[in-house]
């Protein structure tokens, strides 16, 4: 199952080091019933894009609560086995949950498929949407407004060798 595991680019430097996404359980997005049943399509490539979004969303979750990290979003795309990646049953069809999994297990970055990571360009609206977060989870539709506009920035695909230069350990 490919799962999107949300990070910032200093828990991607520290996954590179360390050689793991964590030791488990990790939170990922995916293509689970419940994303299935919201999202009402049947193309895996349009479902698998839903859940990157969505992971892009709990990116964004992170760079709130680390206030030195650049406010870029990053999603590392994983391949686990189906039976380690497990949603909360007791969630259906929350807007906050949907799609969301729990990965049991260390998860070794060598099981990436690929990172994704906005454009230097995106630092000021990703900010914005950080710092909008807070107001827009209480009802504010001009906040709401502002944490959308980040997803106005695709996220790039890079390849797992790209990491290095993308945490600034490159050559």
């Amino acid at each position: 199952m490919r799962v999107y595991v949300p990070l910032t680019l200093s828990g991607l430097a520290e996954a590179y080091k360390t050689g793991e996404l964590g030791a488990g359980p990790i939170v990922a997005y995916a293509v689970t019933p419940a994303l299935r049943e919201w999202y009402l399509s049947d193309d895996i490539e349009e479902l698998e894009y839903a859940a990157l979004n969505r992971a892009a969303v709990a990116s964004l979750r992170l760079l709130a609560v680390d206030p030195g990290a650049v406010r870029r979003r990053v999603v590392v795309a994983v391949d686990v086995a189906d039976r380690d990646a497990v949603g909360d049953p007791d969630r259906g069809l929350d807007p906050g949950a949907l799609g969301e999994v729990r990965v049991s297990g260390a998860v070794p970055l060598a099981k990436a498929a690929a990172v994704h990571v906005d454009l230097v360009d995106a630092e000021g609206d990703v900010g914005a949407a950080v710092e909008a977060l807070g107001a827009a989870d209480h009802g504010d539709d001009d906040a709401q407004f502002v944490v959308d506009g980040a997803e106005d920035h695709e996220l790039l695909w890079f390849a797992t060798q790209e990491i290095p230069n993308l945490v600034g350990l490159g050559d």
